[in-house]
């Protein structure tokens, strides 16, 4: 079986090709023949080491598929099933050991190319829109990297329960994509005061959350987009981890609030993952929500993908397919 695998931590060369044994699913697993894998900014962490991994690794967290094998005790689904999972490492691969209640169903109108885009990016979305801090008509919220995969998708859902959203972005070419997704006020962050357009753009009060996906470069900034008691949602690290921070700070900027939520924790049981993913599948097929499929690469062509991931080019969802 085809596989990256990476037998030390470092730059994307690190990812190796190589050839190895197909898996054999446990009781309660299925084996997953991918058509389709996402390539997301926490491979790069796991490969660096910003979040260990034992080593020889499989990266990939999300893919779609069809059901090749299953487990004895398997009831969630059966052999040539269209699935797709998130959270589950192993994805760079022909095949990969799944527990079979991490897979979600993949209705028919919903190609693989889109499951694989829609499954960790997209939840992510849901979960920052809906749960972490839910958003409603007449909320507002500022969206940073609002062109990447995570961003584009969370300005949709967002704007699909009324919110209004400010999108930060770098580049005309992605201020066109946040307003193309429903953004209400772009801000391009290298050629202006973000602070001072977020206060401009609502009345000197601030946002009632802020999306960072960035860190280290842009945390301060995003607390002084608040308004009073607004909640600050950092939520990756593209620049670099956040460094620790004074509790005080939030006292002094307004009683904000802070956190640092993972998807893994917001898609803890199956009946939150499955209405989690199956809310996104209805919303594409209906043609609710675009997918801005980006770019896709061979297997082989893995640490490709990460350069270009890590280089800040990305203007929607990186795939490998082998």
């Amino acid at each position: 079986m085809r596989a990256i695998q990476m037998t030390e931590h470092g730059g994307p060369d690190v990812l190796t090709p190589a050839e190895l044994a197909p898996p054999e699913p446990s009781a309660e697993q299925v084996v997953v023949r991918v058509e389709a894998a996402g390539v997301n900014f926490i491979d790069t962490y796991q490969r660096t080491g910003l979040y260990p991994v034992d080593l020889p690794y499989v990266p990939g967290m999300e893919a779609a598929g069809v059901v090749e094998q299953v487990g004895a005790a398997v009831t969630e689904v059966s052999e040539g099933d269209r699935v797709a999972f998130a959270g589950s490492p192993g994805s760079y691969a022909e095949r990969v050991a799944v527990a079979a209640a991490k897979v979600v169903p993949v209705p028919e109108a919903v190609d693989s190319r889109t499951a694989a885009a829609l499954m960790l990016q997209g939840m992510t979305a849901h979960y920052l829109a809906y749960s972490a801090y839910r958003l409603a008509h007449g909320s507002s919220a500022l969206v940073l990297a609002a062109a990447g995969g995570v961003g584009r998708l969370l300005v949709q859902l967002a704007k699909h329960v009324g919110a209004t959203v400010l999108a930060a972005t770098s580049s005309a070419e992605k201020a066109e994509l946040a307003r193309s997704a429903g953004a209400d006020h772009v801000i391009r962050y290298r050629d202006a005061d973000m602070v001072a357009a977020v206060r401009e753009a609502t009345d000197g009060e601030g946002v009632d959350v802020v999306y960072d996906s960035v860190g280290a470069d842009t945390w301060e900034t995003s607390l002084d987009c608040l308004r009073r008691r607004g909640m600050l949602i950092l939520y990756g690290n593209a620049s670099g981890p956040v460094p620790p921070i004074d509790p005080l700070v939030l006292n002094r900027k307004g009683s904000l609030y802070l956190t640092r939520p993972q998807l893994a924790h917001y898609i803890a049981d199956r009946a939150e993952l499955t209405w989690r993913a199956g809310e996104l599948f209805e919303l594409a097929a209906a043609g609710e929500l675009e997918v801005r499929l980006d770019r896709s690469w061979p297997l082989a062509e893995a640490a490709e993908a990460h350069r270009y991931l890590e280089d800040g080019r990305t203007t929607g969802k990186l795939l490998l397919e082998p």
